[in-house]
């Protein structure tokens, strides 16, 4: 007895697949990032951007879980081993060799918004492939990205 599927076509699966892999292997690094900056800063704000990144941090670990879980409910393989985040991430190196609370908040906004914005265009394209429920998952994601953008800009203004 074949079990009951998500009604997705197969095509439409895979695009969706590989669109939520590439953005979880995203995701991953920005998490390693957000908690790079978090571990190295000084500066006179140190104490608010310390405590204000792990929240951040763990907003990014439960999209990830929900963005991989996807995966696994279209019956895809998430792919979230650290060999395949440093291959397929599409976010610049972050700088290893910064200290000031500006430096490193510049470097992370730099990255939230290209996840950001890169995100945006998967909702699209997870929703033409005609789920939903991914572009749902994308828009959530989306929003986290864009308000903790916002954080981290207000500390540079």
């Amino acid at each position: 007895m074949k079990t009951p599927s998500i009604d997705i076509k197969a095509n439409a699966k895979s695009a969706v697949i590989e669109v939520l892999n590439a953005r979880l292997a995203d995701a991953i690094d920005l998490a390693l990032i957000t908690k790079q900056a978090h571990w190295n800063l000084k500066g006179p704000n140190f104490i608010a951007v310390h405590e204000m990144l792990d929240p951040m941090r763990a907003a990014i670990d439960n999209h990830v879980d929900i963005i991989a879980e996807r995966i696994a409910q279209l019956d895809g393989i998430a792919l979230g081993t650290s060999q395949v985040v440093a291959k397929a991430t599409k976010l610049a190196a972050y700088p290893t060799d910064i200290r000031k609370s500006t430096e490193h908040l510049a470097a992370l906004a730099e990255r939230y918004a290209a996840l950001a914005n890169q995100v945006r265009e998967d909702i699209d394209t997870t929703d033409e492939a005609g789920d939903a429920d991914a572009a749902d998952i994308l828009t959530a994601f989306s929003r986290e990205l864009d308000k903790n953008l916002w954080f981290i800009k207000s500390h540079l203004e």
